[in-house]
């Protein structure tokens, strides 16, 4: 698939059909994280694959509530894979704290910008962008109380220095009439709008 018709692929639904996912498919998928940006080449990233229908459901019931409350139909419950994303922080003080990164006497850098964080969602478009080129679809949801966070956590068994991103919802899209997309079309800024150039 030329890549032009994969980031055309790359949109989150809230719709999936029942088929499963091929193992081969989901493992070149999840495959990306070998190669996902991390600053310094700390590896921080983890990825928890869920398939099976009882932890899928509980990850759902811990989420999916509030889309219901505001009128959506259910997703997270109707995907048949979900990939609980994690970022372990330690990962990058332990790789700027190396002989590489540090000169005798200095400590490990500031981090202005808390990079495990800018990784993470560095992943969530790869991830993306690799099932859309599998002809799949994705959603992604990371609830705003941190106690549903870590309740979602707590079902992953995601080890107690992982922190969770968020969860990307895996699977082939279904017709949704709820999404509007000539309306969403319509809202996409102008590229002058959006990028700026310098000479």
């Amino acid at each position: 698939m030329e890549f032009g018709q994969v980031l055309r692929g790359r949109r989150m639904v809230r719709a999936y059909r029942p088929d499963p996912v091929p193992e081969d498919a989901l493992e070149r998928v999840v495959g990306v994280v070998r190669r996902a940006p991390s600053d310094g080449f700390a590896q921080g990233h983890r990825i928890v694959v869920v398939t099976g229908a009882a932890k899928r459901a509980e990850l759902a019931a811990i989420a999916e509530p509030w889309y219901l409350e505001n009128g959506h139909q259910p997703w997270i419950s109707q995907a048949p894979v979900q990939l609980v994303l994690g970022v372990r922080e330690a990962s990058y003080h332990e790789r700027y704290q190396e002989g590489d990164k540090l000169a005798e006497g200095d400590s490990e850098i500031p981090w202005p910008v808390p990079f495990w964080w800018f990784d993470a969602g560095a992943l969530l478009v790869l991830l993306q962008l690799a099932a859309a080129n599998e002809g799949l679809a994705t959603g992604f949801y990371s609830p705003a109380p941190p106690e549903e966070l870590a309740a979602l956590a707590a079902v992953a068994a995601l080890p107690d220095d992982v922190s969770l991103t968020g969860v990307v919802t895996l699977g082939y899209a279904a017709d949704d009439p709820a999404v509007p997309r000539a309306a969403l079309a319509r809202r996409r800024k102008p590229l002058d709008e959006l990028v700026t150039r310098l000479a």
